[in-house]
């Protein structure tokens, strides 16, 4: 079998999609599956991630030629706004689109069940979900890190951190708030800033932050984070799945969620602890270290199951699905 595996604007897709896609081509390396990464027609199946024009019409193309349409639902229009500078405007018309270019597919694979429920309303086609998978192998050697990140962000534990792109959507302005609200606990957000792109309100939460809430922007080696954090803060409003929840939970760190649909597999009190308001009150209890050990154990054993190696077979399954 070989697949065009594709990933329109991939020189500048950065995030959680460009890591999903980084995913799946270890997953079909691991499956011994041949991959092209330019949207090829000489393949049994055409998988595209991101379906910008050039990738609509490669599915155009390949349904002309009998040639199977494998599409990754890692967009809606839910999830677009309070990203970057005109995210809000552009998600309005973004839904009627992404209804049109995702009726192109065979198959529409779907990173999460919450995800799948909302593409179910965008089109009549045939989905399956597929986590986006925890790649545990790159985080080996995280506590070797620990003092050197804690030092160069002056950071004193316990630390509750988040990991990824600074965006509201994510819980931003929760996270700053609980920042104020806990000022003598540090809090840390690891990930591109990216300040032009951002929008006032966005740059204003960063800029009104407190001192003892810290955005180290851009980190060469990611497992400096997970090394310095004690506890993953992740207060988002609308997410398809979550790497960096994955990534921290592998890493056997206890989470804190909003409580939303989203993280309904996860059981509150033993895998993490959700919050919708008091989110303090919830990061007040983990300062008890035993509480931050069992929820890190669980989460850790819980988290494994999301392994690529674990998860690798499901990704041919899709392809087996549509005939390829």
């Amino acid at each position: 079998m070989r697949v065009s595996h594709y990933l329109e604007f991939e020189d500048v897709v950065s995030g959680g999609i460009r890591e999903s896609v980084r995913h799946q081509r270890r997953m079909l390396e691991q499956q011994g599956i041949e991959y092209t990464t330019e949207p090829s027609l000489d393949v049994d199946v055409v998988h595209l991630n991101l379906m910008g024009p050039r990738s609509a019409y490669c599915a155009k193309r390949a349904a002309s030629r009998g040639i199977p349409v494998v599409i990754h639902t890692h967009v809606t229009a839910e999830d677009f706004g309070d990203s970057f500078r005109l995210t809000n405007l552009l998600a309005r018309p973004l839904r009627p689109y992404l209804e049109r270019v995702y009726r192109l597919g065979d198959l529409l694979v779907c990173p999460s069940t919450y995800n799948e429920s909302i593409i179910e309303s965008y089109a009549d086609i045939e989905t399956r979900v597929l986590t986006n998978g925890v790649d545990a192998g790159k985080l080996e050697g995280h506590e070797s890190l620990r003092e050197a990140y804690l030092r160069r962000y002056n950071l004193s534990p316990p630390v509750v951190f988040m990991v990824g792109h600074v965006i509201k959507r994510k819980g931003l302005e929760t996270f700053v708030d609980a920042a104020r609200a806990m000022p003598d606990v540090d809090f840390a957000w690891f990930g591109p800033i990216n300040r032009s792109l951002k929008g006032r309100p966005t740059k204003q939460l960063i800029d009104s932050a407190p001192a003892n809430c810290t955005f180290t922007g851009y980190i060469d080696d990611i497992r400096g984070a997970y090394g310095a954090g004690d506890i993953f803060f992740f207060p988002t409003h609308e997410e398809n799945e979550g790497i960096a929840l994955l990534e921290a939970m592998v890493t056997g760190t206890p989470v804190v969620v909003r409580d939303i649909p989203t993280f309904d597999w996860l059981e509150d009190g033993t895998h993490c602890l959700k919050a919708t308001n008091d989110f303090q009150g919830t990061l007040e209890r983990l300062r008890e270290n035993s509480l931050r050990k069992r929820l890190g154990e669980n989460a850790a054993v819980l988290g494994r199951e999301f392994a690529l190696s674990n998860v690798a077979g499901e990704l041919v399954d899709c392809y087996a699905e549509v005939g390829a």
